[in-house]
Protein backbone atom coordinates (compact mmCIF):
# COMPACT_ATOMS: atom_id res chain seq x y z
CA UNK A 1 0.00 0.00 0.00
CA UNK A 2 0.96 3.37 -0.59
CA UNK A 3 2.17 5.44 2.72
CA UNK A 4 0.34 8.91 1.27
CA UNK A 5 -2.89 7.13 1.41
CA UNK A 6 -5.01 8.47 4.49
CA UNK A 7 -8.41 6.96 3.63
CA UNK A 8 -10.18 3.83 3.22
CA UNK A 9 -10.68 4.97 -0.31
CA UNK A 10 -7.35 5.85 -0.70
CA UNK A 11 -6.17 2.50 0.40
CA UNK A 12 -8.86 0.74 -1.76
CA UNK A 13 -7.81 2.63 -5.07
CA UNK A 14 -4.02 1.88 -4.38
CA UNK A 15 -4.88 -1.66 -4.09
CA UNK A 16 -6.77 -1.46 -7.31
CA UNK A 17 -3.74 0.39 -9.20
CA UNK A 18 -1.34 -2.47 -7.71
CA UNK A 19 -3.27 -5.41 -8.73
CA UNK A 20 -6.69 -5.54 -9.53
CA UNK A 21 -7.10 -9.13 -10.20
CA UNK A 22 -6.46 -10.62 -7.52
CA UNK A 23 -9.36 -11.73 -4.22
CA UNK A 24 -9.81 -8.93 -1.81
CA UNK A 25 -13.50 -10.11 -0.11
CA UNK A 26 -13.75 -14.00 0.34
CA UNK A 27 -17.60 -14.30 1.57
CA UNK A 28 -19.00 -17.69 3.05
CA UNK A 29 -22.74 -17.82 5.04
CA UNK A 30 -22.82 -20.75 6.44
CA UNK A 31 -26.55 -20.70 7.17
CA UNK A 32 -27.28 -20.72 3.38
CA UNK A 33 -24.24 -22.61 1.72
CA UNK A 34 -22.97 -19.47 0.14
CA UNK A 35 -19.70 -18.34 -1.44
CA UNK A 36 -19.00 -15.35 -2.79
CA UNK A 37 -15.36 -14.04 -4.19
CA UNK A 38 -14.68 -10.25 -5.10
CA UNK A 39 -11.73 -9.49 -6.99
CA UNK A 40 -10.49 -5.84 -5.82
CA UNK A 41 -11.69 -4.55 -9.44
CA UNK A 42 -14.88 -6.12 -8.66
CA UNK A 43 -15.17 -4.71 -5.36
CA UNK A 44 -14.26 -1.41 -6.29
CA UNK A 45 -16.90 -1.32 -8.75
CA UNK A 46 -19.54 -2.19 -6.75
CA UNK A 47 -18.08 0.63 -3.75
CA UNK A 48 -18.09 3.09 -6.98
CA UNK A 49 -21.76 2.48 -7.50
CA UNK A 50 -22.96 2.77 -4.29
CA UNK A 51 -20.64 5.96 -4.18
CA UNK A 52 -22.53 7.42 -7.42
CA UNK A 53 -25.68 6.37 -5.24
CA UNK A 54 -25.26 7.99 -2.26
CA UNK A 55 -23.80 11.15 -3.94
CA UNK A 56 -25.88 11.36 -6.67
CA UNK A 57 -29.11 9.36 -6.09
CA UNK A 58 -28.92 10.41 -2.43
CA UNK A 59 -27.50 14.05 -2.46
CA UNK A 60 -25.29 13.57 0.70
CA UNK A 61 -23.13 15.56 1.46
CA UNK A 62 -19.94 15.15 3.50
CA UNK A 63 -20.17 15.04 7.41
CA UNK A 64 -23.83 13.65 6.81
CA UNK A 65 -24.35 10.15 8.60
CA UNK A 66 -25.38 7.06 7.42
CA UNK A 67 -26.91 4.62 9.61
CA UNK A 68 -25.49 0.80 8.59
CA UNK A 69 -28.08 -1.83 10.93
CA UNK A 70 -26.18 -4.38 8.62
CA UNK A 71 -24.53 -8.01 9.75
CA UNK A 72 -20.54 -8.92 8.66
CA UNK A 73 -21.39 -9.26 4.76
CA UNK A 74 -19.50 -8.53 1.72
CA UNK A 75 -22.53 -6.04 0.91
CA UNK A 76 -21.86 -3.85 4.26
CA UNK A 77 -17.78 -3.88 3.17
CA UNK A 78 -18.84 -2.10 0.02
CA UNK A 79 -21.15 0.63 1.88
CA UNK A 80 -18.57 1.38 4.52
CA UNK A 81 -16.12 1.84 1.43
CA UNK A 82 -18.67 3.96 -0.24
CA UNK A 83 -19.46 6.23 2.65
CA UNK A 84 -15.22 6.89 3.05
CA UNK A 85 -15.25 7.90 -0.80
CA UNK A 86 -18.08 10.08 -0.66
CA UNK A 87 -16.78 11.51 3.24
CA UNK A 88 -20.21 10.86 5.27
CA UNK A 89 -19.91 9.26 8.16
CA UNK A 90 -20.61 5.10 8.80
CA UNK A 91 -22.64 4.61 11.50
CA UNK A 92 -22.46 0.87 12.51
CA UNK A 93 -25.73 -0.25 14.23
CA UNK A 94 -25.92 3.49 14.82
CA UNK A 95 -29.48 5.67 15.73
CA UNK A 96 -31.73 5.73 13.13
CA UNK A 97 -33.60 8.74 14.40
CA UNK A 98 -29.78 10.60 14.56
CA UNK A 99 -29.00 9.57 10.47
CA UNK A 100 -29.45 11.69 7.66
CA UNK A 101 -29.64 7.71 5.61
CA UNK A 102 -30.10 4.52 6.49
CA UNK A 103 -28.85 1.10 5.45
CA UNK A 104 -30.79 -1.83 6.78
CA UNK A 105 -30.58 -5.82 6.14
CA UNK A 106 -33.69 -8.12 7.55
CA UNK A 107 -34.33 -7.95 11.45
CA UNK A 108 -33.77 -4.02 10.97
CA UNK A 109 -35.98 -2.74 8.86
CA UNK A 110 -38.63 -1.49 12.25
CA UNK A 111 -35.93 -0.28 13.64
CA UNK A 112 -34.56 1.84 10.73
CA UNK A 113 -38.06 3.34 10.28
CA UNK A 114 -37.18 5.78 12.80
CA UNK A 115 -34.74 7.64 10.60
CA UNK A 116 -36.83 10.70 8.42
CA UNK A 117 -34.08 10.41 5.64
CA UNK A 118 -33.83 8.11 2.79
CA UNK A 119 -34.18 4.44 3.25
CA UNK A 120 -32.61 1.43 1.44
CA UNK A 121 -32.89 -2.27 2.12
CA UNK A 122 -30.67 -4.84 1.59
CA UNK A 123 -32.02 -8.51 1.28
CA UNK A 124 -28.47 -10.24 1.68
CA UNK A 125 -29.72 -12.95 -0.17
CA UNK A 126 -27.39 -14.82 -2.28
CA UNK A 127 -25.67 -12.71 -5.54
CA UNK A 128 -27.18 -9.41 -3.86
CA UNK A 129 -30.34 -10.53 -5.08
CA UNK A 130 -33.62 -7.92 -4.79
CA UNK A 131 -36.49 -8.50 -2.50
CA UNK A 132 -39.88 -10.11 -3.93
CA UNK A 133 -42.16 -8.80 -4.77
CA UNK A 134 -40.90 -5.46 -3.46
CA UNK A 135 -38.74 -4.01 -0.58
CA UNK A 136 -39.96 -3.72 2.66
CA UNK A 137 -42.48 -0.54 3.29
CA UNK A 138 -40.90 2.59 3.44
CA UNK A 139 -37.66 1.78 1.89
CA UNK A 140 -36.21 1.64 -1.81
CA UNK A 141 -34.17 -2.05 -2.80
CA UNK A 142 -30.76 -1.28 -3.12
CA UNK A 143 -30.26 -4.20 -5.67
CA UNK A 144 -32.70 -2.19 -7.64
CA UNK A 145 -31.57 1.20 -7.82
CA UNK A 146 -27.17 0.70 -7.24
CA UNK A 147 -26.71 -0.90 -11.14
CA UNK A 148 -27.54 1.77 -12.58
CA UNK A 149 -25.62 4.38 -11.33
CA UNK A 150 -21.57 4.61 -12.87
CA UNK A 151 -18.92 2.37 -12.64
CA UNK A 152 -16.67 5.11 -11.89
CA UNK A 153 -16.26 7.88 -9.20
CA UNK A 154 -15.03 11.45 -8.41
CA UNK A 155 -15.92 13.51 -5.52
CA UNK A 156 -17.43 16.64 -5.54
CA UNK A 157 -15.22 17.81 -2.69
CA UNK A 158 -11.72 16.42 -1.75
CA UNK A 159 -12.43 13.99 1.50
CA UNK A 160 -10.84 15.46 4.37
CA UNK A 161 -8.90 12.35 6.23
CA UNK A 162 -9.19 14.79 9.28
CA UNK A 163 -12.97 14.78 9.34
CA UNK A 164 -15.27 11.88 11.09
CA UNK A 165 -15.20 9.19 8.79
CA UNK A 166 -16.79 5.67 11.38
CA UNK A 167 -18.54 5.43 14.11
CA UNK A 168 -18.59 1.90 16.11
CA UNK A 169 -19.04 0.83 19.20
CA UNK A 170 -19.41 4.13 20.63
CA UNK A 171 -15.79 5.19 19.25
CA UNK A 172 -15.48 7.80 16.68
CA UNK A 173 -13.25 7.70 13.93
CA UNK A 174 -11.39 9.99 11.68
CA UNK A 175 -10.23 8.94 7.85
CA UNK A 176 -6.78 9.18 9.09
CA UNK A 177 -7.26 7.32 12.22
CA UNK A 178 -9.10 4.47 10.29
CA UNK A 179 -5.88 3.59 7.85
CA UNK A 180 -3.31 4.29 10.97
CA UNK A 181 -5.03 1.81 13.28
CA UNK A 182 -5.99 -0.39 10.24
CA UNK A 183 -1.94 -0.63 9.75
CA UNK A 184 -1.29 -0.99 13.26
CA UNK A 185 -3.33 -3.87 13.57
CA UNK A 186 -2.54 -5.52 10.49
CA UNK A 187 1.53 -5.49 11.85
CA UNK A 188 0.23 -7.01 14.79
CA UNK A 189 -1.88 -9.97 13.40
CA UNK A 190 1.18 -10.55 10.68
CA UNK A 191 -0.84 -9.46 7.76
CA UNK A 192 2.42 -9.03 4.95
CA UNK A 193 1.08 -8.12 2.12
CA UNK A 194 -0.57 -9.68 -0.86
CA UNK A 195 -0.20 -13.50 0.52
CA UNK A 196 -1.48 -12.35 3.31
CA UNK A 197 -5.09 -14.02 3.90
CA UNK A 198 -7.16 -13.19 7.14
CA UNK A 199 -9.78 -15.63 8.03
CA UNK A 200 -12.34 -13.52 9.96
CA UNK A 201 -15.60 -15.01 12.37
CA UNK A 202 -16.19 -11.59 13.96
CA UNK A 203 -19.00 -9.78 13.75
CA UNK A 204 -18.32 -6.31 12.42
CA UNK A 205 -20.43 -4.16 16.00
CA UNK A 206 -16.90 -3.74 16.75
CA UNK A 207 -13.73 -2.14 15.78
CA UNK A 208 -11.96 -5.58 16.14
CA UNK A 209 -14.50 -7.09 14.28
CA UNK A 210 -14.29 -4.20 11.68
CA UNK A 211 -10.34 -4.62 10.80
CA UNK A 212 -10.15 -8.24 11.58
CA UNK A 213 -12.73 -8.51 8.52
CA UNK A 214 -11.78 -5.50 6.40
CA UNK A 215 -9.71 -2.25 7.26
CA UNK A 216 -6.55 -4.65 7.89
CA UNK A 217 -6.36 -6.91 5.48
CA UNK A 218 -6.97 -3.76 2.87
CA UNK A 219 -4.53 -1.99 4.78
CA UNK A 220 -1.84 -4.83 4.36
CA UNK A 221 -2.26 -5.23 0.89
CA UNK A 222 -4.16 -8.95 1.83
CA UNK A 223 -7.22 -9.93 1.80
CA UNK A 224 -9.82 -11.15 3.88
CA UNK A 225 -12.70 -14.48 4.18
CA UNK A 226 -15.40 -13.24 5.68
CA UNK A 227 -17.86 -15.91 7.33
CA UNK A 228 -20.34 -14.37 9.90
CA UNK A 229 -22.01 -17.55 10.15
CA UNK A 230 -18.56 -19.58 11.05
CA UNK A 231 -20.58 -21.11 13.87
CA UNK A 232 -22.49 -23.32 11.78
CA UNK A 233 -19.78 -24.40 10.36
CA UNK A 234 -18.21 -27.40 11.86
CA UNK A 235 -14.33 -27.69 12.62
CA UNK A 236 -13.80 -30.17 9.90
CA UNK A 237 -15.05 -27.93 7.18
CA UNK A 238 -13.01 -24.96 9.09
CA UNK A 239 -10.02 -26.45 8.63
CA UNK A 240 -10.90 -27.31 5.32
CA UNK A 241 -11.22 -24.26 4.68
CA UNK A 242 -8.59 -22.60 5.98
CA UNK A 243 -6.63 -24.71 3.01
CA UNK A 244 -8.14 -24.45 0.37
CA UNK A 245 -8.67 -20.56 1.12
CA UNK A 246 -4.68 -20.61 1.88
CA UNK A 247 -5.80 -19.07 4.70
CA UNK A 248 -2.66 -17.68 6.69
CA UNK A 249 -4.22 -15.78 9.69
CA UNK A 250 -7.50 -16.83 11.73
CA UNK A 251 -9.75 -14.66 13.93
CA UNK A 252 -12.93 -16.47 14.81
CA UNK A 253 -13.95 -14.97 17.98
CA UNK A 254 -15.22 -16.66 21.58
Amino acid sequence: MNATDRTPADLLRSALAADPARPLVTFYDDATGERVELSVATFANWVAKTSNLLQDGLSVEPGDRVALLLPAHWQTAVWLLACSSVGVIADVAGDAARADVVVAGPGRFEEGLACRGERYALSLAPLGRRFVPGPPQGYADYAVDVPGHGDRFTPYAPVDPEEPALIVAGAEYTGAELVEHARGDAGGLGLTGPGSRLLSGLPYDTWEGLSAGLYAPLASGGSVVLCPNLSRAGEETVAARIESERVTVVRAGS
